[in-house]
């Protein structure tokens, strides 16, 4: 019989793995709706086209309101968003064509040096 702290340490091992593998399919999942939906030609969200692009979501949600502000919409649309409890409301979301898209992803750049070579990178590629 092995000794309990080696056991424990494979079975957090393994969790940390299988945390690690969900992760990385919860991410390419998302990339890859987001690339469907862009795909389509419609407006999209600032956020979507983001992961889109090449972003992780949880950047792409922490810049998604900043790229947009002062920018024209293309279009419009209302989704519903959880709060707390069983409340729900409806909100308007901004929908934004390519063209709108890739001119702001041209002159877009925030102020933190790593995300700034991001964006440039993302601008370059498309």
């Amino acid at each position: 019989m092995s000794h309990p702290s080696t056991r424990r340490e494979r079975r957090a091992t393994r969790r940390t793995l299988a945390a690690h593998l969900r992760h990385r399919t919860a991410a390419h999942r998302a990339a890859q709706r987001a690339r469907r939906a862009v795909n389509t030609g419609h407006p999209q969200p600032v956020r979507t086209r983001l992961v889109a692009a090449g972003l992780d979501d949880a950047t792409a949600k922490r810049f998604a309101p900043a790229f947009s502000r002062g920018l024209t919409a293309d279009g419009a649309r209302t989704t519903t968003v959880k709060l707390k409890g069983r409340a729900r409301k409806a909100v308007q979301v901004k929908l934004y064509a390519a063209r709108t898209f890739t001119a702001r992803l041209a002159t877009y750049r925030p102020k933190n040096p790593v995300f700034a070579a991001r964006f440039e990178a993302l601008a370059v590629t498309l």
